[in-house]
Order: structure tokens, then sequence, then C-alpha cells
């Protein structure tokens, strides 16, 4: 058989072999964070175009186990409410594309695109550490939020059940904190959450930023539907838990439509408070981000990102801690309106004006090879 027996490969366009969707994922491609020094390109061989996408292997979630040396992170940033949180996980199994914690994973030399949301790891000690830390002599106590970076109601969480161990240890040493969330998973934890909330020991978000199965289903693929987060809020309601709603992130002409129905439903299901940011899209998430509005929304993509930049000073981001939150210009004035006529309308507080009680805390009890006898 010579050569001429075999067709001649097909040539498609680069974008195609890096950036094709993959079902239930936010990311279409893998980039190389920003700390790396190789740098891969895809090439077609002939083969890779005979696939379909049915027959492409879907990337599939991983989790390593590793030991933490520390597990609470300090902040002094102006423009955030608590000053030390906690992530049991590192990476995001619900693979929303707008995740400003993506870039993160660059420190684990893994990609921010589908790394992230597909390697994920899992602190093991998650709940030994942080019992040591809470029972140092010199340690200060103030609330700490726990999903600042990742969720930690993510879907690997209903077997790992690190943030139910925290949980456990927090309500023990009556140390109060905040939890955001994008998951109804956060309803196991009623038991705990509402003997917290009877102390002033607990309050959470619920972050939903469009009523749009559809939408939702891209931007955020393996978070809880929209519907069901509402209902998530009910449950808290109900059961006396202080639960506010976040609509995080807006995405100007993708989402914002749905400010104040969101807050509406929110309001209906017994929410206290609302809060809001808009997108942000530091380091590699820029291209992630561009890269998903071209496969999801090609006809307004040009649109969506004059809006970004408007906000953000002419730039994709801006960095600034006056602005990084909210924006600045006509639009993210627009914004700003929107929302505060909505908190009035339905009678929201700020998310960070709930004060919890930290008169409460008893220091744990060091870990002992002996065990205890009390």
């Amino acid at each position: 058989m010579s050569m001429d027996d075999f067709p001649p490969p097909v040539t498609l366009p680069e974008q195609l072999l890096t950036t094709r969707p993959h079902k239930g994922r936010g990311a279409a491609s893998n980039p190389e964070g920003r700390f790396e020094r190789i740098r891969h390109q895809a090439e077609d061989d002939g083969w890779q175009s005979a696939l379909l996408d049915e027959e492409r292997p879907r990337p599939s979630t991983e989790v390593t186990e590793e030991r933490a040396r520390s597990v609470i992170s300090h902040n002094d940033s102006p423009d955030i409410a608590f000053s030390q949180a906690i992530n049991p996980y590192r990476g995001c199994e619900h693979g929303c594309i707008y995740c400003f914690a993506r870039p993160s994973h660059g420190y684990l030399n893994l990609s921010p695109g589908l790394d992230f949301e597909t390697k994920i790891r899992a602190k093991g000690n998650f709940a030994e550490v942080l019992r040591a830390e809470l029972a140092r002599p010199g340690y200060v106590i103030s609330p700490i939020n726990i999903g600042s970076n990742t969720d930690p109601y993510q879907p690997i969480e209903k077997r790992w059940r690190l943030t139910r161990a925290a949980l456990e240890l927090l309500a023990e040493c009556h140390h109060p904190c905040t939890i955001v969330t994008k998951n109804a998973l956060v309803e196991r934890d009623l038991d705990i959450l509402v003997s917290m909330a009877r102390e002033q020991l607990v309050q959470v978000f619920v972050s939903v930023n469009s009523l749009d199965n559809r939408l939702a289903a891209k931007l955020e693929p393996r978070a809880s539907a929209p519907h069901r987060r509402i209902k998530a809020i009910r449950s808290l309601a109900d059961a006396g838990v202080p639960v506010g709603v976040l609509v995080a992130p807006i995405i100007p002409a993708l989402n914002d439509k749905d400010m104040e129905a969101v807050m509406a439903q929110a309001d209906a299901a017994g929410a206290r408070c609302a809060g809001y940011t808009t997108l942000r899209l530091p380091y590699e998430l820029k291209q992630l981000f561009r890269e998903w509005l071209a496969l999801h929304a090609p006809q307004r993509a040009e649109h969506v990102m004059s809006l970004v930049q408007q906000m953000n000073g002419g730039r994709d981001y801006d960095s600034n801690f006056a602005t990084r939150m909210r924006g600045h210009g006509v639009f993210a004035d627009l914004l700003r309106r929107r929302f505060e006529v909505a908190c009035r309308r339905h009678g929201f507080s700020r998310a960070r004006e709930l004060v919890l009680d930290t008169s409460r805390f008893v220091p744990p009890r060091k870990p002992s090879p002996q065990g205890e006898l009390f």
C-alpha cells in the first residue's frame, strides 16, 4: 500500500483544535499558566479531524489529596468584608467560566482552564490543621469566610465532607463564620447551621446571577440550577438561618437584565440582604472568557467586551481596590442605581451589615496522641 492510497490530511483552523466546547465544562481549552516556561501548540495530523464531538473523551474529574500546612488565609483588602478565610479545596468542579480564582491554579503548575475544574486538590487534613490554628495562644478571633476562593459545596464535597468537618469544629468552639456558595448541597448541613444561627454565629450567601437555566448551564455548568439555589435560600430562611443573595458576577449584555428578577425571587424565598459584583478578568481569565464568548455568544461578544472595558478604564480588567468589584463609568453607575432601587423595594440590607457574635469563642483543645478523658 502506498501513501497515495490515503486521503490527504484535513487542515483545521487552530482555534477548533483547542477551543471546542466540552459538555459539562466551562472552559474549552487548557492554556498554560502565567508561570509556565513551556508552551504547547496543537497540530492536526489528519486523524483528529475524523473524531466527532461525541466521540471525544470528556474530561473527567481527578481529585488528589494534599496535606495542608496551614488553612487560614488573611487579607487586608479594603473592598473585602472579612479578614480571614478558609478553602477546603483548590480548584472547583463547578467550572464557572468567569471565576476569578482560576489563575490561582497556576501556583500548582496547572492550567486555569480545564485543569482548574477537573484537577482538584482536597486538603485531607483540613479540620486537623484548622483545629491547631484556632488553638494557638496568639489567635485573634474574627469571622471566618468559607468559600472565598473556591466553592466549599462543590460536588466533590458530597464524598470528602471537608466543609462539614470544618463547620463541626467551628460550632464546637463557637466561632462565627460566613459561607458563600452556589450549590444547594449547603442544605445538607442545616443541622449544624441552625444551631450556629441560634447563637448568631453564621450567615450564608447564595450566589445567583441569572434565572436563565440555559445560560447558567454554559456559564457555570456544574453548579446547582438557578431555581434550585432559590429553593436553597428558602430552605435556609425557613430553618432560621440568616441568608442573603449575591448577584455575582454581573456580566453586561449577558445576565445584567436578570438583576431585579433574581432579587425579587430571593426576597420571596426569605433572603435578608443582597450584594453584587461585576465581572473580573484577572490574568489568564481574559483569554478564557473571550474564548467562551466566541463559542457560546459570538453575536454579542464584541458588545459584552466593549461594556466590560468601559467599566475598567478601557481595559479588560482594572485591579484598583476602589473599583475592581463594581467598575466605574456610566454603565457601572447604572448597575449601582438599579441595585440600590431593588434593595429599597425589597427591604434588603447590605450584605456586610449583619454582626456576628465573637464573644462566645472557646479555643479548641489541641489534638493529643494520648486522647482525652473528658
